[in-house]
């Protein structure tokens, strides 16, 4: 079984970074999940796919994942493509395409 050490990225719906600066460490699924015949709810037999461990740096979660001897794969996080613009640049005179309604 593998771990996987990440840092998750920010959620869509607010505009904070709150937990997208924590590691986490989860276990990928030793099996697949199938459809329960009668209610059609997913179900699994890999209880340790529930686990999700969070860490403050990416050192403390590779540092536990080889204490307790765990296979670990860390995906380093990507950084965001920033634009910087201005609101003044709605209405510049070298605009693309003419500003309407």
């Amino acid at each position: 079984m593998i771990a996987r050490i990440f840092r998750p990225s920010k959620t869509a719906m607010q505009s904070g970074n709150a937990r997208a600066r924590e590691w986490m460490l989860e276990f990928a699924p030793a099996s697949a999940r199938t459809p329960d015949p009668l209610m059609g709810w997913t179900l699994t037999d890999d209880t340790s796919a529930q686990v999700r461990l969070t860490f403050e740096s990416r050192d403390d979660a590779v540092a536990y994942a080889q204490k307790h001897g765990l296979a670990f794969q860390v995906t380093e996080p990507k950084s965001p493509k920033r634009i910087l613009k201005a609101y003044a640049d709605n209405f510049s005179a070298d605009r693309k395409q003419p500003w309407t309604h």
